[in-house]
């Protein structure tokens, strides 16, 4: 090997304190994987204290000393120095709480006033200040913001935002949150849904490009991977937020679209011969394996498998207790853990398909290359599944993700969760190589931190606890724009926000408001609920007369039997006391309109 590095460059290491000299200025961290840097404080290094969205900026720089107790999980940003076997000086330190064991991300209102911040930033982005008008709706949403000129509506988008504000409302009660899911689900029903009386179907247009009083019709997906195609996961997520919103206010209009939905999933994308779902059909014939879908024709791939679950299924069973949708969530997670392991040849799960299970290691972009979150996301997910169906194959994947992944994803010395990966080491190639850069997006670190608390908060152990603590704290540290609000879409290795190309977008194809909206929501319900046993509020806006025996079911995810219960009701801000405790339901008066419920929600301490 050619000489060790000899040129200076800024970093950053995620560590524990295991000393420091306050003479002496000199610090010793420890990384995730038990490596240890000595870090000098000689150059007085500013020093903060997380904050979270809409936060003012909190100085702990002279605070240094007696914040640097052992044990103390922080970042540290400085320069490297190449001299005397390589040095390293702090610039800037960030606390992720005021006592060495406190985390600010594990406050019970940290997650609700961050999803409060971002539907804010969300609503003033589209609507303004004036009325909540869908036709002012853009998919692209610049840094602060602002429109571009572009003004093509994505299905996808539209319903991603729409999750984002029904989720909103669910933890804050805010009627405005509820105005924007209602009206944007109004707006998909009219202007992208398509009603196939024939075929007993409904299905979703990618969208429209609207220009002035007219509008086009987009009916095959506009990007690039799917051109020309119905891909299946445009057809899921059109279902994300309507379904939400379902929970919050019983719209039985939205049932029978998401039924008339997975009715087009099981007579054009399912396979009843191999099983599984085709991830493409054709829009002529809805046929998976027509020529003109190219490669990908009969093909499989998690999001035509995978991303049923925790789009709108789990939330759409959440909903109505209904056995089907628990049967189909059952096959989805079966499948799962039957095809996608293949630890004999990767640490990664194996993400694409032929139509008969072989793997298709040549597909597009992926290749034979592992997406980090999506490795997390089923151990996620299986947990959510073993919770309504306990099987020894859920929890036993789950659990061996959760112990592979911190090695061969994560960042052992910033922190944080990468995004493409090679799945298979090369010759003598001693680390998994990035398929084209080590940046970390949003959403997978939305996957790890979620992965890891539901696996501590429904198995326990220590390094779940440290795995989830310690990616929460590199997205509440990195990833919040303190500037012009919501969050990034992707940082550097170091953390610094890349703002380049359609990355520096609040708003584009690929994000709105769903994922980091879903962070929060299952942030709050996971730590408050299943760890910290902290009790919760959470509100709903039915119409008694749209839900079958007036019955409302308001268990906030897919939680273990038995671990929380209801421990009060108001209806219209008065007490109400028809519940049923243990099974999270209340059944709501016998009125003819709309009712405002709100549900508090205590954990059951474990025995």
């Amino acid at each position: 090997m050619a000489d060790a590095v000899t040129f200076s460059f800024s970093d950053t290491i995620a560590g524990y304190v295991t000393r420091f000299d306050s003479g002496a200025r000199l610090l010793r961290l420890k990384t995730a994987d038990g490596r240890e840097f000595d870090v000098s404080l000689a150059g007085d290094p500013s020093a903060e204290l997380v904050r979270n969205l809409d936060e003012p900026y909190i100085d702990a720089s002279g605070h240094i000393d007696e914040m640097l107790s052992p044990g103390r999980f922080l970042f540290v940003y400085g320069v490297h120095y190449p001299e005397r076997g390589g040095s390293f000086d702090a610039k800037r330190l960030v606390f992720l709480g005021r006592g060495s064991e406190d985390y600010r991300f594990e406050e019970p209102s940290w997650w609700i006033k961050q999803i409060e911040s971002l539907a804010d930033f969300y609503k003033r982005a589209q609507f303004g200040d004036g009325p909540v008008d869908f036709t002012e709706y853009r998919t692209e949403i610049r840094l602060g913001g602002d429109k571009t000129a572009s003004h093509v509506q994505e299905t996808d988008t539209i319903s991603r935002l729409v999750y984002g504000m029904a989720s909103a409302y669910l933890l804050t009660g805010k009627d405005e949150y509820l105005e924007v899911a209602e009206r944007g689900t109004e707006y998909l029903r009219k202007h992208m849904r398509v009603v196939d009386s024939e075929e007993d179907v409904v299905f979703w247009y990618h969208g429209i490009s609207v220009d002035g009083d007219s509008e086009r019709k987009l009916f095959t997906s506009e990007f690039s991977d799917d051109y020309d195609a119905i891909p299946m996961y445009e057809q899921i997520y059109a279902l994300a937020g309507p379904i939400q919103t379902y929970r919050v206010t019983g719209d039985v209009r939205i049932k029978n679209d998401a039924d008339a939905t997975i009715r087009l999933f099981d007579k054009f994308f399912f396979d009843p011969e191999q099983g599984g779902y085709y991830s493409h059909i054709d829009p002529i014939l809805f046929s998976a394996d027509h020529e003109s879908l190219g490669e990908n024709a009969e093909r499989k791939n998690w999001n035509s498998v995978g991303d049923h679950a925790p789009a709108y299924l789990i939330n759409l069973y959440l909903a109505t207790g209904d056995q089907k949708y628990a049967d189909f969530l059952e096959y989805t997670f079966d499948t799962i853990a039957d095809k996608f392991p293949d630890y004999k040849n990767s640490p990664f799960v194996q993400e694409r398909f032929f139509r008969d299970w072989s793997h298709d290691k040549a597909h597009s972009w992926q290749q034979n290359r592992a997406v980090v979150g999506h490795n997390l996301k089923i151990a996620w997910n299986l947990m959510r599944m073993n919770s309504l169906k306990a099987k020894p194959e859920y929890e036993q994947l789950a659990k061996k993700i959760g112990e592979i992944m911190p090695a061969v994803g994560s960042d052992v010395q910033r922190g944080g969760w990468y995004d493409v990966v090679e799945r298979i080491k090369e010759g003598d190639q001693e680390a998994y190589r990035f398929a084209w850069h080590d940046r970390k997006a949003w959403w997978q670190q939305e996957q790890a931190i979620l992965a890891y608390l539901i696996l501590n908060g429904t198995v326990g152990g220590d390094a779940n606890l440290r795995e989830a603590r310690q990616a929460q704290a590199f997205y509440n540290t990195f990833f919040l724009d303190h500037d012009e609000g919501a969050v990034y879409f992707n940082v550097l290795a170091s953390g610094t926000p890349y703002l380049l190309g359609t990355e520096r977008l609040k708003g584009s194809h690929s994000m709105s408001m769903y994922h980091s909206a879903e962070l929060c929501y299952l942030s709050a319900v996971y730590n408050n609920l299943l760890i910290n046993g902290r009790e919760m509020d959470f509100h709903f806006q039915p119409d008694p007369t749209n839900l079958p025996d007036r019955v409302l079911r308001v268990s906030p995810d897919l939680l273990p039997a038995g671990s929380v219960r209801i421990a009060s009701v108001e209806i219209d801000e008065k007490p109400y006391t028809d519940f049923d405790a243990d099974a999270l339901t209340v059944r709501l008066p016998d009125v003819q309109s709309r009712v405002k419920v709100k549900v508090r929600l205590r954990p059951v301490a474990k025995k």
